[in-house]
C-alpha cells in the first residue's frame, strides 16, 4: 500500500472531490440527475473498468453515485487506484 505523504501528493493531481478516507480510501459522491443518469453513469464506468481491470465499489441511490477505490490485495491505496480515479473523472465529462 502507498504511503500517507504519496497518497497525498497523488491526490493533488485529482478532482478535489476525491477524498481519502483512513489512508485506505480513494472516494467521491456524485449528485445526478436521475435514476436513469446514475445508471448511465454506472454503465461507463462499468466498462471502463473491464477494460481496466481495475473494479470500483459502487453505491448506487435514486440520483447519487458514490464511488470506493481501493486495492483489495494490498487492503489499500495503490497508483492504480489515482490511475482510475482520473479515467472515472474523464468518462463522466
Amino acid at each position: 500500500p502507498l504511503k500517507p505523504d504519496k497518497i497525498k501528493e497523488l491526490l493533488k493531481t485529482l478532482n478535489t472531490d476525491w477524498k481519502i478516507i483512513e489512508n485506505k480510501k480513494l472516494v467521491r459522491f456524485f449528485n445526478l440527475v436521475n435514476y436513469k443518469h446514475t445508471v448511465d453513469v454506472v454503465n461507463r464506468i462499468a466498462a471502463l473498468a473491464e477494460e481496466e481491470g481495475h473494479h470500483p465499489v459502487l453505491h448506487v441511490y435514486y440520483a447519487r453515485l458514490d464511488i470506493e477505490l481501493y486495492t483489495f490485495s494490498i487492503d489499500g491505496l495503490s497508483e492504480n487506484d489515482f490511475i482510475m480515479a482520473a479515467k472515472i473523472d474523464e468518462c463522466i465529462v
